[in-house]
């Protein structure tokens, strides 16, 4: 090729042409594609590509496929999700390898290679040839460009730039790939010929250019630490040749040949640590193998060239695309995978340089997926190319780069070497791709089989593994805290989860039947050879050091979950695979550390280690890790407590808790180990832990489903979850195959056993709520498990929270009504090969700590506590559960000479030492100790104390002495040289520490035996004295048949019960003790004397006791005050209350309005200088222009022929409206003759609390100078009240209150309706002047300007001169208007349901009324134009007006009554009087009438108007003509045909209205319909000016009600006759006279005009309630049309799209190609479409998100899935269903502008969305 740019373009098209052969390269596309037999999808796709996967269909675990197929196959009530690809992948459809053919869709399901013809050898001649030479000049370029790395490695720029240069050349491959199979087979034959390949890039020949580019390889080869073995020396030869080198650190001859050299390219990995020779390397198994894995690389074919310079270059897409889309070809993938595992070692060193990892792994991973799914392939490759030998290696190998020494036990000798977590390696997990590749063909049973055979292999990984054993190691801080908490810690999780778990998992899969006995025992052979190896590594003898813990011990996990396999599956001897007793003493010290170190952490022994170290004591028990971690760990101690002596493993645990010193029968003790304020938390944590060791029955004979059920109950019981939470929280297999729980139809079906669906409920305003499982209550009966919930909680609240949800249980079901006691469960049977674990429960050492510990419990001794018993009480039930059976061989298992503990119990068995009375027992105490003080004096009983001294028959304990004596025997049984190294160690260890006060020794007279214990028990915790009576002397039958309900849930009387039922039923002589004891009248607890300081502690607790119960009263009474002061605030004073309290007044002195103040706290008038204000917020809306006259909402697009047009909404009618008035008409006219704000209207809302305005001044510069970040911006005046914390940005006024000379507005005046006329026109005449300078009107002023400044200019300035006044005033009216047409709305369209209703009590219209009263006054119309002359007066009719100089004024008939009513109102001083009031409104609906006149004759046919027109004329001589709609329709006719206003009809009559017959019926309901908005408005006006209350009504006789509510029915009406609107009109001059006048104004506009005119006398009136969009019932229908919509602005795919759910229009969320000065897409449309306010659907999350002014918020989703949860992001992609409550609740808020309110969490959005 030449040079760059046009040059190359036309290269290209000359090789397209060559191609060709002469032809038009798109024929020959087409000609080639006819012989392509598609069997395969194999569409290659890259990151954020949304996929399908179906694991109904799917073999291997990676499949997926692409929408098209999937929609295109058949995959009804599969468990598929859809996906968001993160590394990239490709379509399997039509591989029968990775899915089932069931699932293949309809292209890939015919095979069709049959019927497609044999391609013709001409047509792919010339590619054969031309290809060759363009692929060779293709690795020119690479080799040309390609240039070695400074020190810090190429940079990122030079590389891209030749790869962009290169971008024409790898399309154009790519295309070619596209062409289909007869294509794909010639470029194989391309890739894979060898001959070509020598012929072509040898740089033998002569072309100097072809040299130079050869050398560049060999340099590159050189440099990446790779040798090119030169065809002399014939690779493969046995013997390494000093020319194939290794690296140095794994201990080969190093390049130069010298010893200890690091080959270059590795030393910026080795970070100049000092010792690192010093290390001890681990070899790997044979030399020449390994090192031909890692350095050898010969490339033979174009293919192996071209993947290594892709692997030079870290994986460009569009080669990956290249490489990957030629899969189809079954040839080229063979050859392409061993192509790859080839270059592993390669892709690995790549890998560890790059400075991209993670885009550079997801590259990897997106083609080694493809690969090794496919198990055939996978096999082929690990038979003929060694890929598990290569694997392993590699991973060893990059392993090593980051290995430090263990600092575990001996910190000097450890020999021992970890990965260090704080690596970048580790810290980033670039080893993922490498270990991922690993488990996906571990998954393969060929391939898994293969690795447990090879026992070389197992070495090898062994020893990988146990370079993770004991790393990120903790030390706990003793003196200051830690200054920097490391973070390693989730490196290191990870790491143990991903390399060691993960692969383990996959290999158990293979290890399910008896066959595979064989490979379990390799297995666990050479792990415990690591195991030996490791303890031989750190020294370890028998004492783990001291304050040190590691949570990574795999080699424990794999041996521990290669012996579970083995019993639970494989019927293996377990004996058969377990080591001796040494060492199994060692394998439990390390896990059961883990377990005293958790305890220590939750004691917050640890805490200077800070919270990293909680971090993972809860990781280790999380979900996602439990079952790699202390399961298995807990289970190993298991099966070591089953196999060692049992008194020994007691005493370990107690050792190891540090809990020793703690177990004596003295009041006080000295712990050497342990703070007190430690101890009572260490006892309970290993109580705790023994009780699960001795119950959980995991990996001990519970089969998988009862696992899955019992993990289930234990989460459910925590709490109420989600399906999802619970899909996460059940550990599952984290073995690569599933991605889904072992058989999640057992899931199901489980669950649907053991929990309820608790579907989501709404409240309007309340939380969203999603649907939860609930516990069924038999499972809190019978199956609440205390103990597994302990084991399972990551928080310790949880248990609690478990343990309240089982106390709520017990009281509602009526079982208990007190706290009760963590239920004793049953458990399952072990599995024979356990069986040994219960002897723990009949040890001498246990049943003495029991012994002492119910001691210790019933003297009240310190740091004891209900949970200590509780575990005492659960493990001596448990002993009795599993208890020898008969009675007698106890008796005789006596003697012997190794019993320990004789002096205290005779057996070993629990029953028969339950009854056994221990009298005298020696204790070593301090010398401050209570009990040395009682001893001294002599007494009579002196000498006989010296007695039992001297007889020895007082009994000594001390469990670290049991525990030395049993290690000795034990170990001198397996091997009598360990002698000399254990002894001196022990001994030095111990001596206590001479700080310590004296011990000195003390006998205590006990005289108890278990049993009386237990009965004493009883009667301290009821309170009692012989409060135990045995039951079975009542019902003998309770001992048959000892599980009685009546026992199964209970508090600590309970327990004792139960326990002593149990005992008294497995032995007579238990039973016969029993009845002994309870005969004897016991005293409450009989050594105890109460001393003076223990009175102290009981008085003390009393008055506790007392003091709590008075704190409980005072908060009572205070919340119930605070109740009532919430009930009041809500009801502050606002006028309305107090205007018809006024009207009842007689006296002439009317109480002025009283208001409080929130901030200040008094109360009184609002006066001129201290005004009162509301806390107001202002909003500009666009909900009233979103009605229209349907009552069906519209439905959001889902296909390209659905489109949404506006021009039918609200705000698309009147701005029509408008135009056309301002068309014709004199401007200043136009703008007085409708109303605005249907889009941008400012709506006023208050919470009704009231605030002095200077008060709320110094507040605002409170929160000013407050730092915190608030949701809202102060400096635009927002803030929250003060009071209820509602979102407010102003405060409105209150116009100071009624004064004594107004009061008689109220009361009706008998004035006829002419003075009234005069009367209101005078008023309106007197010019409004601003009041003085008062601080009121101040405040009035700067509340209009927020008013307006609240909404855009656009929505205010409607005139055609720019800042008009007659803009103000149009503008101020209709801020009226919008409130009171949104008031109408929230009540529902209509005002059938009457009373205050909320919005009453909570209205400000009001104050708003008076402050736009006060501003509209000033602006006075001049009284020419005042419209109430035209709608009172008579004129003198002039024909010659002089139209033509200027334009008319707007006929009276055009403009809009409620505008009218609003003007007229406004423009009169405030207050007003009610008659007034009733005048406008009769004078007003006059026209209104008129014009349902005159539309209803335009709508009607000319047929129908000549028979109305002759009926009418007939009645007009009678008496009440003028209140008789025929008469007045009939006289609007005749008046309106004299222009020509009806004339070119005939053709477009019909489009208008369709011909109905009109009845008298009709036409009644016709004009009472043009009426009511009008009504309805002035009715709620009227309401709120002068607070009368609204009457409530059917929906029929509204119209009737209303009206007489407005005065315009004379009150004597009868209502016995239909009703008839025209009933209610009172014309103030004769009706015909001025009819005949306002038609002329139509009549001469007409006469030019007729069309216009027509169209203007049809006025929408009847708008129904606003509606969002209607949603699609299947959230899939808008995901699949809208995340690939390309955006109509910028014509890109959106990334982030999203979609208007108001108007439905499409816009990129936060895309920077629409953005328009600074504003981004979603936040302009939201100030177009909705003023201010957007919300939008997010397409790609499903949430829909809210824009309000500067703010944003998530809303939540409409979209819930079959178990009524949410998925945000798509992240489960599981099908979702609209939720209909949750839409009405969004519309709601939108429709009541409550958005605010409701939703708490805003952010401020800088206009980026």
């Amino acid at each position: 090729g030449g040079g760059p740019g046009a040059a190359e373009e036309e290269a290209l098209e000359w090789c397209k042409c060559l191609l060709a052969g002469g032809g038009g390269y798109d024929e020959f596309c087409a000609a080639v594609r006819a012989y392509d037999p598609a069997a395969l999808c194999g569409l290659v796709w890259t990151a954020n590509f949304v996929a399908y996967r179906c694991r109904t269909c799917g073999i291997s675990p990676c499949m997926s496929l692409c929408a098209e197929c999937f929609h295109q196959g058949d995959h009804t009530g599969h468990d598929f999700n859809m996906f968001r690809s993160q590394a990239g992948g490709a379509c399997d459809c039509g591989d029968s390898n990775v899915m089932r053919e069931s699932g293949f869709c309809k292209r890939h399901q015919i095979k069709s290679s049959s019927n497609i013809p044999c391609v013709p050898k001409d047509l792919l001649m010339m590619s054969e040839f031309v290809l060759p030479r363009f692929i060779f000049c293709l690795i020119q370029y690479l080799r040309e460009g390609y240039n070695e790395p400074a020190a810090d490695g190429p940079s990122e720029k030079d590389l891209n730039k030749v790869l962009q240069l290169l971008e024409p050349q790898i399309s154009f491959l790519e295309d070619l790939t596209k062409m289909g199979g007869a294509m794909r087979s010639v470029l194989t034959q391309v890739l894979t010929n060898q001959q070509n390949y020598k012929d072509l890039t040898s740089g033998l020949g002569e072309n100097a250019c072809v040299k130079k580019s050869h050398e560049k390889y060999l340099i590159a080869l050189k440099s990446s630490g790779l040798t090119y073995p030169e065809d002399k020396l014939v690779y493969g030869v046995q013997e390494p040749s000093a020319g194939t080198s290794s690296l140095a650190v794994q201990g080969f001859v190093g390049a130069t040949g010298t010893l200890g050299q690091v080959d270059s390219s590795d030393e910026d990995d080795q970070d100049g640590s000092q010792g690192l020779g010093k290390r001890k390397r681990v070899k790997l198994s044979s030399g020449t193998k390994d090192q031909s894995i890692m350095d050898v690389l010969k490339h033979k074919s174009f293919l192996e060239e071209l993947l290594f310079w892709t692997i030079k270059y870290e994986f460009p897409q569009k080669m990956v695309t290249f490489l990957l889309n030629m899969l189809p070809d079954q040839e080229y993938k063979v050859a392409f995978t061993k192509t790859f595992v080839q270059h592993y070692a390669f892709i690995m060193k790549t890998l560890k340089k790059s400075h991209e990892s993670d885009t550079m792994s997801n590259r990897i991973v997106h083609i080694s997926v493809q690969l090794f799914s496919n198990e055939e392939l996978a096999r082929q490759v690990t038979e003929e190319c060694q890929l598990l030998d290569i694997m392993v290696t590699v991973l060893l190998y990059m392993m090593e780069s980051c290995l430090i020494k263990s600092e575990l036990q001996d910190e000097e000798n450890s020999l021992h070497v970890v990965v260090n977590c704080g690596e970048a390696l580790l810290k980033n997990n670039t080893y993922w791709p490498l270990v991922s590749d690993f488990i996906n063909i571990l998954s393969h049973q060929s391939v898994a089989k293969r690795f447990l055979e090879d026992h070389g292999l197992l070495v090898t990984w062994m020893n990988f593994v146990s370079f993770f054993q004991g790393m990120n190691l903790n030390k706990r801080e003793l003196n200051e805290h830690v200054e920097f908490e490391s973070q390693t810690y989730y490196a290191a999780f990870a790491a143990e989860l991903e390399a060691c778990a993960q692969p383990m998992w996959g290999l158990l899969s293979h290890c399910k039947v008896r066959e595979t006995q064989e490979y379990t025992r390799n297995v666990v052979r050479y792990c415990l050879e690591a195991l030996q190896d490791w303890f031989d590594a750190i020294n370890f003898v028998d004492e783990p050091a001291p304050n040190q813990v590691t949570f990574h011990l795999p080699l424990h996990r794999y041996y521990a979950m290669f012996l579970s396999k083995a019993v639970k599956c494989q019927e293996l001897d377990l004996d058969s695979v377990l080591p001796d007793q040494e060492m199994l003493m060692k394998l439990m010290i390390h896990p059961l550390q883990i377990q005293a170190s958790l305890a220590e952490i939750h004691s917050n022994m640890w805490v200077r280690n800070g919270l990293q170290i909680k971090g993972q004591a809860m990781t280790y028990v999380q979900s996602h890790f439990c079952n790699s971690m202390i399961d298995p760990d807990i289970y190993l101690l298991q099966v070591c407590a089953s196999r060692l002596d049992p008194d020994y493993f007691i005493s370990s645990v107690f050792e190891r808790f540090k809990v020793v010193d703690l177990l004596t029968m003295a009041s006080q003790h000295q712990n050497t180990v342990l703070d007190a304020e430690h101890e009572r938390s260490m006892l309970e944590g290993a109580l705790t832990f023994l009780v699960i060791l001795l119950s959980l029955r995991l990996h001990l004979g519970m089969s998988d489903d009862e696992i899955l059920r019992a993990e289930m109950v234990a989460q459910l019981c925590m709490n109420d979850r989600t399906h999802s939470s619970l899909l996460d929280l059940i550990p599952e297999n984290p073995n690569p195959k599933s991605g889904i729980i072992p058989g999640s139809y057992s899931f199901e079906s489980v669950l649907s056993a053991v929990a309820d669906f608790k579907a989501p409920v709404f409240e309007p305003g309340g939380s969203m709520q999603q649907g939860m499982y609930t516990p069924k209550a038999e499972v809190w009966n019978q199956e609440f498990d205390p103990v597994m919930v302990i084991l399972r909680t990551v928080y310790r609240r949880d248990v609690q929270s478990a343990m309240d949800r089982y106390t709520a249980f017990l009281k509602q079901s009526g079982k208990f009504p007190g706290n009760p006691w963590p239920p004793y469960k049953k458990r399952t049977s072990l599995h024979p090969s356990y069986k040994g674990l219960m002897r723990l429960l009949h040890c001498k050492t246990l049943h003495i700590v029991l012994f002492t510990l119910l001691y210790k419990i019933l003297m009240d001794h310190q740091n004891l506590s209900e949970h200590v018993l509780c575990m005492v009480l659960y493990l001596i039930e448990l002993g009795l559960e599993n208890s020898a059976e008969e009675e007698s061989d106890e008796e005789a298992s006596v003697g012997g000479p190794e019993r320990c503990h004789d002096s205290w119990f005779p057996g070993s068995n629990l029953v028969s030492n339950m009854r056994h009375f221990i009298n005298y027992v020696r204790v070593r105490v301090p010398e401050t100790a209570p009990e040395v003080k009682r001893d001294s004096p002599a007494s009579t009983s002196s000498d006989n104390l010296g007695s039992f001294q001297n007889s020895g028959t007082a009994q000594v304990f001390s469990l670290v002495a049991e525990r030395r004596k049993k290690f000795q025997e034990i170990i001198n049984r397996s091997n009598s040289e360990a002698n000399q190294v254990v002894r001196p160690k022990t001994s030095s260890k111990w001596s206590a520490p001479g700080s310590a006060p004296q011990l000195t020794t003390a006998i205590l007279e006990i005289k108890e035996s278990i049993l009386s214990l237990l009965i004493k028990l009883h009667h301290k915790l009821s309170g009692k004295q012989n409060s135990y009576y045995p039951p079975w002397l009542d019902d003998i039958e309770i001992l048959i048949q000892p599980e009685i309900p009546k026992y199964s849930h209970g508090d600590g009387i309970t327990a004792v019960e139960r326990i002593l039922l149990k005992a008294a039923s497995q032995s007579r002589m238990n039973k016969r003790i029993i009845e002994e004891i309870c005969r004897k009248v016991t005293p409450p607890v009989p050594p105890k004397k109460v001393t003076a300081a223990e009175k102290k502690t009981l008085d003390k607790e009393e008055r506790r006791q007392k003091a709590r119960e008075r704190q409980q009263k005072l908060l009572a009474e205070f919340a119930s005050r605070q109740k009532s002061f919430m009930e009041t605030a809500m009801d502050v004073d606002s006028p309305e209350n107090d205007i018809p309290m006024e009207i009842t007044t007689a006296e002439p002195q009317v109480s002025e309005a009283v208001y409080d103040c929130v901030i200040c706290g008094q109360s009184g008038p609002s006066s001129e200088d201290r005004p009162t204000g509301l806390v107001v917020l202002l909003q500009a809306s666009s909900v009233l222009g979103q009605c229209r006259d349907n009552v069906e909402p519209k439905k959001l697009p889902v296909t390209e022929e659905e489109q949404i047009y506006p021009w039918d909404t609200c705000a698309a009618v009147h701005d029509v409206r408008l135009s056309l008035l301002q068309r014709y008409f004199k401007d200043s006219s136009c703008l007085l003759a409708v109303s605005i704000g249907w889009e941008g209207g400012v709506y006023v809302q208050t919470c009704g609390h009231t605030l002095h305005i200077d008060c709320h001044k110094s507040y605002m510069e409170s929160l000013r100078n407050d730092q915190v970040l608030q949701g809202f911006s102060v400096d635009k005046g927002e803030f929250t009240c003060p009071l209820c914390r509602q979102f407010a940005n102003s405060v409105l006024p209150c116009y100071p209150g009624s004064n004594v000379e107004n009061n008689p507005w109220q009361r009706p005046s008998n004035k006829s309706i002419q003075d009234l006329i005069k009367e209101v026109e005078e008023l309106q005449g007197r010019p409004g002047a601003f009041p003085s300078e008062t601080n009121l009107s101040k405040e009035m002023e700067s509340v209009m300007k927020d008013i307006k400044n609240t909404t855009q200019k656009k929505y205010r300035d409607y005139s055609k001169t720019p800042g008009s006044p007659d803009n103000d005033f149009l503008f101020m009216y209709s801020v009226a208007r919008t409130n009171l047409e949104l008031e109408l709305i929230h009540r529902g369209g209509n005002l059938c349901s009457g009373g205050a209703s909320t919005a009453g009590k909570r209205s400000c219209l009001n104050q708003l009324f008076h402050v736009l009263a006060l501003h509209m006054r000033l602006y006075s119309i001049d009284s020419e134009y005042n419209p109430w002359r035209k709608l009172t007066q008579l004129e003198e009719m002039n024909p010659q007006l002089g139209y033509e100089e200027q334009q008319p004024e707007v006929p009276i008939l055009y403009h809009d009554v409620t505008s009218l009513l609003l003007i007229q109102i406004l423009m009169m001083p405030q207050p007003l009087r009610k008659d007034h009031f009733t005048c406008i409104v009769k004078v007003l609906f006059t026209l209104l009438y008129t014009q349902a006149l005159a539309e209803l004759s335009v709508k009607c046919s000319e047929e129908d108007r000549s028979a109305w027109k002759h009926t009418g004329a007939l009645k007009k001589s009678t008496c009440d003509a003028e209140k008789s709609y025929e008469v007045l329709l009939s006289f609007v006719i005749s008046e309106l045909s004299k222009g020509k206003l009806y004339h070119e009809e005939g053709t477009q009559e019909c489009a208008m209205v369709n011909p109905i017959a009109w009845s008298p019926e009709s036409m009644e309901k016709y004009l009472q319909d043009f009426c009511l908005p009008f009504l309805r408005i002035t009715s709620l006006l009227q309401h709120h000016l002068f607070g009368e209350d609204l009457p409530s009504c059917q929906e029929e006789e509204e119209f009737s009600v209303l009206a007489s509510c407005l005065g315009l029915l004379p009150t004597f009406y009868q209502t016995e006759h239909p009703f008839i609107s025209a009933s209610c009109l009172d014309w103030p001059v004769p009706a015909f006279d001025i009819i005949t006048q306002w038609c002329f104004e139509i009549k001469s506009f007409t006469e030019r005009h007729a069309e216009q005119g027509k169209a203007l006398l049809i006025q929408e009136s009847k708008w129904k309630l606003p509606h969002l969009l209607q949603l699609p019932e299947n959230y899939n229908t808008i995901f699949q049309y809208y995340h690939r919509k390309t955006c109509s602005v910028c014509t890109k795919v959106p990334k982030d799209p999203a979609v208007c759910l108001v108007c439905g229009t499409f816009v990129c969320l936060k895309g920077l190609c629409c953005k328009q000065q600074s504003y981004c897409e979603c936040v302009l449309h939201s100030q177009n479409c909705g003023a201010g306010t957007g919300i939008f659907l997010l397409i790609n999350a499903s949430v829909i998100i809210i824009i309000r002014g500067h703010r944003f918020c998530l809303w939540g989703s409409v979209y819930l899935d079959a178990h009524g949860e949410e998925d945000r992001d798509l992240r489960r992609g599981k099908p979702l269903y609209i939720c209909k409550e949750r839409y009405k609740v969004l519309e709601q808020q939108w429709i009541s502008h409550t958005f605010d309110h409701i939703n708490k969490r805003w952010g401020p959005h800088y206009n980026g969305l």
